[in-house]
């Protein structure tokens, strides 16, 4: 079988090799499409934490299955998605049942070879299947989930202001289901086009545009001097994840989806005096991926808003560098293998 590697920052190279052979507990899937990632981006780029090469990428992805252990209930010819997070069962973490920040967690395309391959044998107790899911619904579920992640961490209220700050794939998500959880959604980017899709596709009611708008007036304007409730930031950009403390009500959570290299910093005695809840949200769980399965079936998400661009799994070392470009206005980029 053929898989592409991304053998140093910026630098891909395809090659041949041996199809999986099945093993007890686990399935073989032909892989259909893979979605492209902030963490695959990162990684081309070389600024993907925990990260280490050569590596295949590729998290998002589905895939039919064309082998599979004796014991399982799935059918050989379905469509499936995975859970790309391999926990050991065993830690404080997971005896929680908070598998998806496990002690020792291992997740495909970051600390482990991932789907950017023809052919990926996982296990089944990480497959994920609904027989009424589109290929592209199976792509985007793994990246909403992360977003489905943050707002159940949250723990929204109806007409709660939650104020999001990024607009990009994940950010997108974000508002996508804090929107269904009943918050009143404000985006907050720098990217004017980001922020036009998140108005006009996505419908949310209030953006922002950072270093164009007072965003400390703004917010005070569209809350009506509460603040948000809720901010959830989906940048990894340390400048914006520090900056946003201050726009937290009283009373407030700070929901830390996105993650970057250095140090959080902020004012402790303005913190403190708005009794804030700081929190992280890493990856998702099972119980999130259900949340967005059951969304989508019931048309509350819109896949093909997301998917802005995509390419043949043959032509990704050439058109892949230009996902990074600001230009292009990739939203979501898929990665489609033949037949």
């Amino acid at each position: 079988m053929q898989e592409l590697v991304c053998t140093t920052p910026f630098e891909w190279k395809y090659q041949e090799s041996e199809r999986p052979t099945l093993k007890e507990g686990m399935a073989i899937l032909k892989i259909k499409q893979v979605g492209i990632c902030g963490t695959d981006l990162h990684a081309f780029e070389g600024t993907q934490p925990f990260f280490s090469y050569p590596r295949i990428l590729g998290h998002e992805f589905v895939g039919e299955i064309v082998d599979i252990s004796s014991e399982s209930n799935y059918r050989i010819g379905s469509l499936v998605s995975v859970i790309p997070y391999f926990s050991c069962g065993k830690c404080v973490a997971c005896r929680q049942g908070k598998t998806n920040c496990c002690q020792t967690l291992s997740v495909l395309g970051v600390h482990e070879d991932g789907a950017m391959r023809e052919y990926l044998q996982v296990p089944l107790d990480a497959l994920v299947y609904d027989e009424q899911l589109s290929l592209d619904e199976y792509t985007l579920l793994e990246p909403l989930s992360i977003g489905a992640h943050g707002v159940r961490r949250a723990d929204i209220k109806k007409n709660d202001w939650v104020l999001v700050v990024g607009a990009g794939p994940i950010g997108l998500g974000v508002m996508e289901m804090a929107r269904i959880a009943g918050g009143q959604v404000i985006a907050l980017d720098v990217n004017a086009g980001r922020l036009d899709f998140s108005k006009n596709v996505l419908g949310v009611s209030h953006t922002i545009q950072v270093g164009q708008e007072d965003v400390m007036a703004r917010l005070q304007e569209i809350t009506k001097g509460d603040m948000p409730q809720v901010i959830i930031d989906a940048t990894g950009n340390k400048k914006a994840i520090d900056h946003s403390f201050q726009y937290m009500a009283h009373g407030g959570k700070y929901i830390l989806v996105g993650l970057q290299l250095d140090h959080v910093q902020f004012s402790h005695p303005e913190f403190h005096k708005r009794e804030g809840t700081l929190m992280s949200s890493r990856n998702a769980t099972r119980g999130d991926f259900e949340w967005v399965m059951d969304c989508m079936k019931k048309g509350l998400i819109h896949t093909q808003d997301f998917i802005t661009h995509r390419t043949k799994f043959n032509d990704v070392s050439k058109h892949f560098e230009s996902f990074l470009d600001p230009t292009q206005a990739v939203i979501k980029a898929v990665v489609e293998f033949d037949s």
